[in-house]
């Protein structure tokens, strides 16, 4: 479905629940993951990348009963730039602004110092939080002293604690029931066949940042930003241009590769992804340009579409 396609809003029958659902956690314990997973369709970029997630990303899931708006949020770490210091301040927004705290951690791993950080910051929150423990997947068959480490780790909290992966959904209806069981009554908020508030525009620069960083891994990590400079619909194809902004020309370099082969590469990848989002075909052109030290100048961060949230 094309996600700008939508309908109105009805009226909600008897009984319906509705409600904000923040999902929080450490880098790279799978809230991506999890969120396209509930929504039934790719919206969040996921990268074996730590911190990939930059903006707010509202995931809508619609059933007959509730309709559940996930914000997912930036991995919540210690900043080392301007653009880290925004995204940790908008991830505390938004534990701050939602009706439910999804707090996820990565269960194939004991508890560390960065799921207790995140415990502590909930500690005088008011808003209810559920433990989700994620990647049971991955878990070794003797589990136990993992899990109690995360019984450790919210000890003196009456937190309903669900294992889950977002990988092979396993427990994720039991997690979708927990949920709904912890909203209150309300409308819909959205049109019932939306599954993300985001643009197309900014879901195709998503896409186009996820091959990257799938491609290059630590060679060009999160010196990154990608604009849509222009997106033309024809009904028989959708033509794209859009700039990848990097800090250094070796970045530059790197991108483009032996020939233009890694641009043509992370293009065609990107491509693929664009026409299942939009269900038809897509030209991909891209640029690359070299912008000095974008992440610690708010400035280019706003520039580039990264502004502390309200």
């Amino acid at each position: 479905m094309n996600i700008s396609d939508i309908t109105p809003i009805p009226t909600p029958p008897a009984g319906f629940k509705s409600g904000f659902i923040g999902i929080i956690g450490r880098p790279n314990v799978g809230k991506s993951t999890l969120m396209n997973y509930l929504v039934g369709q790719k919206i969040a970029i996921t990268s074996p990348v730590a911190q990939t997630t930059r903006n707010r990303l509202r995931g809508i899931l619609t059933t007959p009963e509730a309709q559940l708006i996930f914000v997912d949020t930036p991995g919540i770490h210690k900043p080392h730039h301007q653009l880290g210091e925004v995204l940790v301040q908008n991830a505390q927004i938004a534990i701050r602004s939602v009706d439910v705290i999804l707090f996820v951690v990565d269960a194939s791993v004991p508890a560390g110092g960065g799921d207790r950080y995140i415990a502590e910051l909930l500690n005088n929150i008011e808003t209810p939080v559920i433990l989700g423990l994620n990647k049971i997947d991955q878990q070794p068959s003797e589990s136990e002293q993992l899990d109690e480490s995360y019984q450790q780790l919210i000890a003196g909290h009456k937190w309903p604690i669900v294992k889950f992966s977002a990988i092979t959904g396993t427990g994720l209806d039991t997690l979708q029931t927990l949920l709904i069981d912890h909203l209150e009554a309300g409308p819909y908020y959205y049109p019932p066949d939306l599954v993300t508030d985001q643009p197309e525009r900014f879901i195709m620069g998503e896409l186009i940042r996820e091959q990257i960083l799938l491609l290059t891994r630590e060679e060009v990590p999160h010196s990154v930003a990608v604009v849509i400079d222009i997106v033309e619909e024809t009904p028989k194809i959708t033509r794209i241009l859009a700039t990848i902004h990097v800090e250094r020309d070796s970045q530059k370099g790197i991108l483009i590769g032996k020939g233009g082969s890694m641009l043509k590469e992370i293009g065609s990848a990107a491509r693929e992804q664009m026409q299942k989002l939009i269900d038809g075909k897509v030209y991909l052109e891209l640029f690359v340009k070299v912008q000095p030290k974008w992440r610690q100048s708010r400035q280019h961060l706003a520039d580039l579409g990264y502004r502390v949230e309200e």
